[in-house]
């Protein structure tokens, strides 16, 4: 690239290029009621990611690239406040397959601060409670995760299984069981720093990007806020 062209390449010329991906669900026979993303305007939602169907995103959401949110099948989703999902995460559920939470249903729920690292896939039907980190390539599938809790990476929880608040689950650990869920430790000091750093970075991302690119759209030019 020339000096010249380099400088006729400004962050607005990007910024029109490569937008997410934010659509309703399409009507089939088992989800016959289309179902539209509600995206908070302060939330952020990155290049090349996928937000479809029935999902609530609330205020100061970070989602990173090349991440997938598809409520196609099994629906709603909910995303609390200060939540990141990192690049290459998926979320997806099954049909009927529900978490209660208060009088409402979802398949999948995620609290406030909470982290969704690099690669993870958390499938629905689950419950991730407020300020849990799931680690990198981590699985969280058919489960409930208390309030607190450190997944690490390569980890699984699945089963139905229902961990208790402050827990640890080791690196590439099975938690596949109740009794497994039961003996964990609670999550060490130093986990629960660096899942508060992750935090304060991720916080400050949807601010930053919305000043660096503008109104976000999606891919048909239409203002998902």
């Amino acid at each position: 690239m020339s000096k010249k062209e380099g400088k006729n390449y400004s962050s607005r010329h990007h910024s029109n290029s490569f937008k997410p991906f934010i659509s309703p669900s399409p009507i089939t026979s088992f989800n016959p009621v289309q179902r539209f993303p509600k995206i908070d305007k302060t939330a952020f939602i990155s290049q090349f990611s996928s937000v479809i169907g029935g999902v609530t995103i609330k205020d100061n959401v970070y989602v990173a690239p090349n991440v997938s949110i598809r409520a196609d099948e099994g629906t709603p989703f909910y995303i609390g406040s200060d939540t990141n999902i990192q690049d290459g995460v998926i979320l997806h559920g099954l049909l009927n397959r529900m978490i209660s939470v208060g009088r409402k249903e979802f398949s999948i729920f995620l609290g406030k601060q909470v982290t969704i690292a690099h690669g993870a896939l958390v499938h629905g039907p689950c419950f991730i409670g407020d300020k849990v980190f799931v680690g990198f390539n981590a699985i969280v599938y058919d489960a409930i995760v208390g309030k607190g809790s450190f997944i690490s990476y390569n980890a699984v929880v699945t089963n139905g299984v229902r961990i208790p608040p402050n827990r640890f689950i080791p690196p590439g650990a099975n938690i596949d069981s109740q009794k497994k869920a039961n003996a964990l430790l609670r999550a060490p000091e130093d986990s629960r720093e660096f899942a508060r750093d992750v935090q304060l970075v991720n916080q400050e991302l949807p601010a930053s990007y919305h000043l660096l690119f503008g109104k976000n759209r999606c891919s048909c030019g239409i203002s998902y806020d």
